[in-house]
């Protein structure tokens, strides 16, 4: 049985609003995006930013910012560090906000808020409002707590991040394009990523085509006709060569970005017949090589189907064909593979549970249940390397943060799996040979 909830685990955050997206801005840093939408409910519209850290007994998150976007909701969004500065595409309605993301470094010492921007030694312009002017940033000495686990954190929390200067962000609207134009309805996008090279940004959406972008300056580059029916996910490969759509007409499709073709058509036999929609889909390396990789992608029974079950897949990207799969005693809400590959996350869509699986062997190595109070509505990995700051992995061999419509942001981990050296194995198994043969002489055989 895979284990559970560890102590140390569970509520990160809570915001007042529902969460659809989430992403690492930096290898700290977190960012949620959601809303209540347009009408006048008095729910906000936004994105907030979280300092993540490890204080020596559970993960602590502290709010670094909050945007809000007026009456656009965000309900999905892309980041892409650009060195000086980051980019941010988020999905407002039937546009792609594209924000620039500044990161400054505040010394815990400076306490104003002011200080350098990042890789350029020049002093960071005064924080000013956009769009709605809803910008709030906190710094070091706002006296707000940290939310550690639903819990006030220990003492010693100030004093971890009084060792390191502080990252702050300052957050520009930039240009806006339409990628939607579906006819008779209301339009929406609902999937924005950026290939791995960054040269490259695609979105999908209510009219089924898969648009490609030239990435930052967001020029139409491609538009294929992929889908009968909305698109509900994208992913590009990790050597931004392939890009896989999925759709409601319940087809998985990749593509050759080079010449637009069809490559592979995602096929496989449902159980009893039955029909299943794909749901997500996500890109995974093999050992961290990005031109070695795996797809994977969730599916789901369509309609009310009893007991049948959603399903976990892995698909060779050499041949399109399908590798293993493991059903899941319910329908699947999200999906998340970790950067170096070994690792792929689930969300449950009736439950809020959450599995860890292990990507080569889909064995499951850690499953929390009830980890939000509704559907998971995204799941994201702790990055396995740290540039700068606290740790933030501690004891733990991976780590994955979930969201969902609750207003919550929780954190799940795999405590590290003991395993012998290979040098001690090596070493008994010569020992073992050798008493073999001693064994064998001493009885004369």
């Amino acid at each position: 049985m895979a284990p559970t909830r560890r102590p140390s685990d569970g509520l990160l955050a809570r915001v007042n609003f529902p969460l659809y997206a989430v992403d690492m801005l930096t290898s700290r840093h977190i960012l949620v995006a959601g809303g209540g939408g347009s009408s006048k409910t008095g729910v906000a519209n936004g994105f907030e930013i979280y300092e993540l850290y490890h204080n020596g007994s559970h993960f602590c998150a502290e709010e670094v910012l909050r945007h809000e976007t007026g009456a656009n909701v965000v309900m999905n969004f892309a980041v892409r560090n650009g060195g000086r500065r980051g980019y941010l595409c988020a999905g407002q309605e039937a546009h792609c906000q594209m924000y620039y993301v500044q990161p400054r470094v505040q010394s815990e010492e400076d306490g104003n808020g002011n200080g350098v921007g990042v890789g350029d030694g020049k002093p960071a312009p005064e924080e000013r409002p956009h769009e709605n002017g809803n910008v709030r940033q906190r710094n070091a000495h706002s006296g707000v707590e940290p939310v550690a686990n639903g819990h006030k954190p220990p003492q010693s929390t100030a004093d971890i991040l009084r060792q390191f200067r502080r990252l702050h962000f300052d957050i520009q609207a930039a240009d806006v394009i339409q990628t939607d134009f579906l006819k008779g309805a209301e339009p929406l996008q609902r999937v924005v990523r950026i290939s791995g090279n960054g040269r490259l940004m695609a979105t999908g959406g209510t009219d089924g085509k898969l648009r490609v972008w030239t990435f930052p300056q967001m020029t139409l580059a491609a538009e294929l006709a992929a889908h009968s029916k909305e698109i509900d996910d994208l992913d590009f490969s990790p050597d931004s060569k392939l890009i896989a759509s999925i759709s409601k007409d319940a087809q998985g499709l990749v593509w050759d970005l080079a010449s637009g073709q069809l490559q592979h058509k995602l096929q496989w036999k449902t159980p009893e017949g039955a029909k299943y929609l794909f749901k997500r889909c996500r890109y995974g390396t093999v050992e961290a090589q990005k031109d070695n990789y795996r797809l994977f992608t969730i599916a789901n029974p369509l309609g009310k189907v009893g007991k049948q079950r959603g399903f976990l897949q892995h698909w060779d990207c050499a041949s399109g064909q399908l590798r293993q799969a493991v059903a899941i005693d319910e329908s699947l809400s999200s999906l998340a593979v970790r950067d170096d590959g070994r690792f792929v996350a689930v969300g449950t869509m009736f439950s809020g549970s959450v599995s860890m699986y292990i990507a080569f062997s889909l064995q499951r190595v850690l499953h929390i249940p009830h980890a939000h109070s509704m559907f998971v509505t995204g799941l994201q990995f702790l990055p396995i390397t740290n540039e700068e700051g606290p740790p933030i992995s501690s004891d733990t061999e991976a780590a994955v943060l979930s969201i969902s419509v609750d207003n919550k942001v929780c954190i799940h981990s795999l405590p590290q799996r003991r395993t012998i050296p290979a040098w001690i194995a090596i070493v008994f198994l010569i020992v073992m040979i050798f008493a073999v043969f001693v064994l064998c002489s001493y009885i004369g055989i």
